[in-house]
C-alpha cells in the first residue's frame, strides 16, 4: 500500500529552505556594505574644503629676509631656494603626497654637480671631509619618480650634516613625515639648515660652511584642524630626540627670519604656528 506524500512536511522544509537562503543573503550584503563603507572611509580622508592646489602653490612660498643670497631652482617634486655663496641651499620646500609617501623607484648612489647653477659644490668636496651629504629633500621621498629620484641628489639639495644627525633623528624625522603623509592627504615640508648662524668651519675647496643647526618645519593643510609643527636640531647627536627637537613656527622663523605659510588666512595662521602639539602629531586617525 503506497503513502500519500506529507505535504505539510514538504511546505515546513521549503519555508525553512527559503528563510536560509534569505538569512544568507542579508548576511552577504551586510559584509559588501561594510567592506564598501570601510574602504570609501578609508579613501576620503578629511580634507579641508577652503584648500585648493592654488592654495598649495602659495603654501610652498617663502618670505625670507632682504641681503640673503637666492636662487630658485624648480626640479621634480621639490623646490629649492639656493644660496650661491655658501653652496647650499638655503631652503628646500616640496608638498608630500600621500600618493607619493611609497613607490618602488631604488635610491641612486651618485651625487650630481648641477653645473647649471654657480656656487653648486662637487663630490670631491664631501670626500674624506668627516660630514655626510645630508639631503634636504630625501630620497624616500621621491621613490614616486625616477626623474625626482635624480634630481634630490644634486648637490643643490644637499649639506654638510653629521652622520649622527643624518642618520640618526633626522632620518627618523623623514620617516615620520612620510607616515603622516599617508594619514593626512599631503604635508607642505621645508627644511634647510641654518646659515644665519656663526660658521667657522668649511669643508672642501669650495670652502662649503658647515651648519650647526638645522629646521624643518611640516604643515597638515588637508587635516581637520588644521596644524603645524616645526623642529631645530643641532648637527650632531640630538639629545632627547625628536619630541626634545620638536618647536612652534613661531620659533623657527624667529630663528631664520624666515616666513612659512603666509598664504593662510592670518586666524589660522597664528594660531598653529604658535603651537606644539607633538602629541597631536602621533595620533593615528
Amino acid at each position: 500500500m503506497s503513502r500519500k506524500p506529507d505535504n505539510r512536511q514538504s511546505q515546513v522544509r521549503m519555508k525553512q529552505r527559503l528563510q536560509w537562503a534569505l538569512y544568507l543573503s542579508c548576511a552577504a550584503l551586510i559584509v559588501a556594505g561594510w567592506a564598501v563603507s570601510r574602504n570609501t572611509k578609508a579613501a576620503a580622508k578629511p580634507r579641508h574644503t577652503s584648500v585648493d592646489d592654488d592654495m598649495i602653490e602659495r603654501l610652498t612660498e617663502v618670505r625670507m629676509p632682504d641681503g640673503i643670497t637666492s636662487e630658485l631652482l624648480s626640479y621634480v617634486g621639490f623646490t629649492v631656494n639656493f644660496n650661491n655663496d655658501m653652496h647650499q641651499p638655503n631652503y628646500v620646500v616640496w608638498e608630500l603626497k600621500a600618493s607619493e609617501a611609497d613607490g618602488d623607484e631604488s635610491r641612486k648612489s651618485k651625487f650630481l654637480t648641477d653645473y647649471r647653477v654657480q656656487g653648486c659644490a662637487a663630490d670631491a668636496d664631501y670626500r674624506r671631509s668627516g660630514f655626510d651629504r645630508g639631503h634636504m629633500a630625501p630620497a624616500g621621498d621621491m621613490k614616486w619618480s625616477a626623474e625626482a629620484m635624480t634630481d634630490c641628489f644634486y648637490f643643490t639639495n644637499i649639506s654638510p650634516q653629521d652622520g649622527k644627525l643624518n642618520s640618526g633623528v633626522w632620518n627618523k624625522l623623514e620617516a615620520k613625515c612620510r607616515q603622516w603623509a599617508r594619514r593626512d592627504s599631503s604635508l607642505i615640508i621645508v627644511c634647510g639648515p641654518i646659515l644665519s648662524d656663526e660658521l667657522t668651519q668649511t669643508i672642501g675647496a669650495t670652502a662649503i660652511p658647515v651648519p650647526k643647526r638645522f629646521f624643518k618645519v611640516v604643515l597638515a593643510p588637508y587635516a581637520n584642524p588644521q596644524r603645524a609643527i616645526g623642529f631645530i636640531m643641532n648637527n650632531g647627536y640630538v639629545e632627547g630626540g625628536m619630541q626634545a627637537a620638536a618647536v612652534p613656527v613661531d620659533e623657527v622663523e624667529r630663528i631664520t627670519g624666515f616666513d612659512f605659510f603666509s598664504a593662510l588666512p592670518d586666524s589660522v595662521e597664528n594660531i598653529i604656528e604658535a603651537q606644539c602639539k607633538f602629541s597631536q602629531w602621533t595620533l593615528a586617525q
